[in-house]
């Protein structure tokens, strides 16, 4: 008995070319992600939420509604990751800083070391 015939529902040049975008796609994504930078994420502190809030030990006036970063960190289900989605889009008593994506990871993962 012969075999049946099976063919493909998408055409096969179709399927390559999906293989070659998804692959490009994955090698331009790797090249964008990168570890996080506390030092960096110092510097923005300072420049940017120091008027309001503690950013270091050596800090010593900040706006007494904002919390110190260090309690920041501490709090219950503290995630860096969650911290840095919100700096994205900050909430009304917060300036616009206009964070790139690796700047609001940075200045997450100072908050997490000041918490520790």
């Amino acid at each position: 008995m012969p075999l049946a015939k099976t063919t493909s529902p998408v055409p096969m040049p179709l399927s390559l070319a999906g293989a070659a975008i998804a692959a490009l796609a994955l090698v331009l994504l790797a090249g964008e992600t990168r570890a996080a930078d506390a030092d960096h994420g110092e510097k923005l502190a300072r420049l940017w939420c120091a008027s309001c809030h503690v950013v270091a030990p050596d800090q010593q006036r900040a706006n007494a509604d904002a919390p110190p970063f260090a309690s920041i960190g501490k709090k219950p289900g503290f995630s860096a990751e969650q911290l840095a989605l919100f700096l994205l889009d900050p909430h009304p008593k917060m300036p616009n800083m206009a964070l790139t994506r690796f700047e609001a990871g940075d200045l997450a993962a100072y908050i997490a070391k000041v918490s520790r």
